[in-house]
């Protein structure tokens, strides 16, 4: 890969006395989209916990930009360029949709991304925009969830599970978004049921199983067999 926005060796995770990850190791370059794809449980949630700072790591396992990151706060992650676009939007409901959006500006990060530019790519938000958050559609929660992301000008962009309950014709409309936001200088990884989706949008594929790496590589290298097999652990 090329050079690493984003270093992960040999991250272990744990809640309580159950160990979730062991021993992942994965890599991110500057402007490219990688996947992690796996089974419900397989850890997926919990590697964005961790690199996001929510979940405590060891020192010195994830480095961020050639600098060592993790343990949180996640405050700081975020100031350091590195925004999360949670499982279930998570949007606030007593805000409308454009006080959602400027929560995520509020560290004033320099960079291309700003309240126009963010209705520039989801124009569906400008029309909607005094709206109670919780009015739109799934969809455009999506939207909005990922707009509100785009607000803190991140450098990586950590999103879970985009297509968690969407028509697949609203899944398309809003992974075709995601080239765009590559091309403003943002990296993503993008954590996905839909291994489908995921392969036709990514670079680089993670398959985790169990909590490990089953399988790794280019996405376009990848057979659907292998994917198979790393998946279901067969």
């Amino acid at each position: 890969m090329p050079e690493s926005l984003l270093e992960i060796d040999g991250l272990d995770a744990f809640y309580g006395d159950f160990q979730a990850l062991f021993g992942v190791s994965m890599q991110v370059a500057a402007d490219s989209i990688v996947a992690v794809i796996g089974a419900n449980g397989a850890g997926k949630s919990t590697l964005l916990k961790c690199i996001a700072g929510l979940m405590g790591t060891r020192p010195g396992v994830i480095r961020f930009d050639g600098v060592a990151i993790g343990g949180g706060p996640a405050y700081r992650t975020v100031g350091r360029g590195i925004a999360l676009v949670p499982e279930g939007r998570r949007l606030f409901p007593s805000l409308s949709v454009e006080e959602n959006l400027l929560i995520g500006g509020h560290l004033a990060r320099p960079g291309p991304w700003s309240l126009s530019r963010v209705y520039e790519l989801f124009p569906v938000l400008a029309e909607r925009r005094a709206l109670p958050a919780t009015s739109l559609s799934g969809g455009q929660q999506q939207m909005a969830a990922i707009g509100r992301a785009l607000m803190s000008n991140p450098k990586l962009i950590l999103c879970d599970e985009i297509s968690l309950g969407l028509a697949p014709i609203v899944v398309r409309d809003v992974y075709a978004r995601l080239p765009s936001i590559v091309r403003e200088g943002a990296a993503l990884v993008v954590v996905e049921q839909d291994i489908m989706q995921a392969l036709a949008v990514s670079d680089h594929v993670y398959c985790l199983q169990e909590g490990r790496v089953a399988l790794a590589g280019a996405a376009g290298a990848l057979t659907r067999e292998a994917i198979s097999a790393a998946y279901f652990g067969v």
